[in-house]
C-alpha cells in the first residue's frame, strides 16, 4: 500500500496548527509545505537549503504523487524496504521545496546511500514526515 493510501484524506496541519493541505489533491499538487511551515514535531524549524548543515532531504520512498514505486521500476527507492543502513538508496523529498531545480516534497532525488553519513552527504539526516489523523 502506498503512503498516499495510508495517511487519510486530510486536512493536515503542522505542529503549530498551520494548515498544510485540506485534501489529498492539494497535498500532492500545491501544499503549504515550505521551509517556514515544514517544522518538526515540536514546532522547531528544520534546517533547509542555505543552512548549515542542510537537512532538507526527507526520506519518503515515494513517487511525486505519494504512490509507491512498482517492483519493475529500476533502483532501490526504500533502502532495502527500510532495512539497510549501508547499501541501497531511498527516494527523498525536499521539505523546503528548494534545491537542484526540483520542488518536490516527496520525490526530489535519490539519496547517495542508506548510511547516516551518506544521508548527511546528500543534504539529509534520516528524517521523515509524520502524518497523524484526528
Amino acid at each position: 500500500m502506498s503512503a498516499r493510501d495510508r495517511i487519510g484524506n486530510g486536512p493536515w496541519y503542522n505542529a503549530t496548527g498551520e494548515l498544510i493541505a485540506a485534501n489529498l489533491d492539494q497535498l500532492h499538487l500545491n501544499p503549504n509545505i515550505v521551509k517556514r511551515t515544514a517544522i518538526d514535531e515540536n514546532g522547531n524549524r528544520v534546517n533547509g537549503r542555505g543552512d548549515k548543515p542542510n537537512r532538507h532531504d526527507i526520506l519518503t520512498g515515494s513517487k511525486d504523487d505519494g504512490t509507491a514505486y512498482f517492483p519493475w521500476e529500476k533502483g532501490d527507492h526504500t533502502c532495502g524496504n527500510w532495512t539497510s543502513n549501508d547499501k541501497g538508496s531511498a527516494s527523498v523529498g525536499h521539505h523546503d521545496r528548494h534545491g537542484g531545480g526540483n520542488t518536490s516534497w516527496t520525490a526530489a532525488h535519490a539519496s547517495r546511500g542508506c548510511s547516516q553519513k551518506a544521508l548527511a552527504g546528500s543534504g539529509g539526516a534520516g528524517l521523515l514526515y509524520c502524518f497523524a489523523a484526528d
